[in-house]
């Protein structure tokens, strides 16, 4: 009989929650973008160092805030190391939630996809906006 899923929510959610992967600062990031969920407060930083191929070399996240905003911040990082941007362009929301091993009510995809959602709006600030940026 397989494990009920709150066990395998648990153990995947909590093993990145309680032991994170790069989870602290880059000393000099080639990127860097934070959003935050004002509805819950969890808070995401995500910062990248790109090598001369725009490949991640390293990615680490730093914030504040649930169980699974924070894990899943620790696997984003750990999944996009050694990926291209043009890689990370095509990374979709349904693989990021796909990561995280576990289903997600509408309200916790929202924590579950801050880390992600902090990468993208990295990724397109990068290229520079090809439309007006609405402030607000």
């Amino acid at each position: 009989m397989s494990e009920p899923l709150e066990d395998i929510y648990d153990d995947h959610i909590l093993d990145h929650f309680e032991s994170p992967y790069h989870k602290g600062h880059l000393e000099h990031p080639t990127c860097s973008h934070s959003d935050r969920n004002p509805i819950c407060g969890d808070q995401i930083t995500v910062e990248l160092l790109l090598d001369d191929q725009n490949r991640v070399k390293e990615a680490y996240f730093d914030g504040k805030g649930c169980a699974i905003s924070q894990a899943a911040a620790s696997i984003l990082c750990e999944q996009i190391e050694g990926k291209s941007l043009d890689e990370l362009k095509d990374f979709q929301a349904t693989q990021m939630l796909d990561l995280l091993k576990v289903r997600l009510t509408a309200s916790r995809q929202k924590c579950g996809l801050l880390g992600f959602k902090v990468l993208k709006t990295m990724l397109y600030s990068l290229d520079g906006p090809d439309e007006p940026a609405s402030s607000g």
